[in-house]
């Protein structure tokens, strides 16, 4: 399955962008007009995230949201085969020389970066290509059920020189690397829904209690990480930048924690401003707060 996966994907990675992308405008009518991929889920993700838009206007952003996630599928086939030249000219990266410090004229040997699923965040995985080589880029994933799919998009994150590490690993790996005394910079995706098991700190993100993940904060405490927000943008199809951000306290504490809250509320911003490239067809809210304090009635 894997070879068979790969294969396809890597005859189609040769084509040029421009065919790519009509082939992700022939993907995008079955998708959304045809199959109605999760319209469903995406329709009420966004009326609840901006009540104060109209019926148009949210139709409008999801109309948009489908033609992104289809280009964001070609993107990702593309990395099969696309070259380090082409790959630095379309996707940019701002502050490096800020990630690079903190990393390593600061004294700290960590840098935990914080990512969202907005934009093309495959593409984010070739930060090596513009880091130091003398830094140690890696990230935290969450391995897939299916295992071909697994280790096909393990090998798309591979190739450009950082490391993927399981999220159940992520404590020890960073232990490891900090032993070793080793300047790394640890990307987290972290706007995911975490299990009920997981669940202890909410955040007011679009207009709803939100359930968040805090390890990339608790694991950075006991290794002194400085963290960053990557801030991306589209300035036009098949092109990216981000901004490398420092994230900062104040000397006052806000919440329990202050980095996560920081983050989700810069990730809030960002979707905000261009709703369109976020991943909406995700289940984000389907564990509420609600059920989550009657669950810790019941000692659940």
């Amino acid at each position: 399955m894997y070879y068979m996966v790969f294969g396809l994907g890597y005859l189609l990675s040769l084509l040029p962008f421009c065919i790519l992308y009509l082939l992700s405008d022939s993907i995008y009518w079955v998708v959304y007009y045809i199959a109605k991929y999760r319209r469903d889920v995406v329709r009420d993700n966004l009326l609840k995230s901006f009540p104060e838009k109209s019926l148009a206007e949210i139709i409008g952003i999801e109309k948009k949201f489908y033609h992104f996630f289809c280009d964001y599928f070609v993107e990702t086939l593309k990395l099969i085969s696309i070259s380090k030249k082409e790959m630095k000219k379309r996707m940019i990266f701002h502050g490096v020389d800020l990630l690079e410090r903190a990393v390593s004229e600061e004294g700290h040997n960590f840098v935990f970066l914080y990512l969202g699923h907005y934009c093309n965040w495959e593409w984010a995985a070739s930060l090596p290509y513009t880091i130091s080589p003398s830094i140690h880029c890696a990230q935290i994933y969450h391995p897939l059920y299916n295992k071909a799919v697994d280790r096909f998009f393990l090998k798309l994150r591979n190739q450009f020189g950082g490391e993927c590490i399981p999220m159940k690993q992520t404590l020890r790996r960073v232990i490891e690397l900090k032993k070793e005394k080793r300047p790394t910079i640890l990307g987290f995706i972290s706007d995911q829904l975490p299990k009920w098991n997981s669940m202890h700190f909410f955040v007011p993100f679009l207009h709803r209690e939100t359930a968040v993940f805090t390890g990339a904060e608790q694991i950075g405490r006991q290794v002194g990480a400085v963290y960053f927000f990557a801030e991306f943008t589209r300035p036009r199809r098949g092109y990216y930048e981000c901004v490398l951000r420092k994230l900062e306290t104040s000397e006052v504490s806000l919440t329990e924690y202050d980095m996560t809250f920081i983050f989700m509320k810069q990730l809030e911003r960002m979707i905000q401003e261009a709703p369109q490239y976020w991943l909406w067809t995700h289940k984000r809210w389907k564990r509420t707060k609600e059920e989550w304090l009657k669950r810790q009635q019941k000692g659940l």
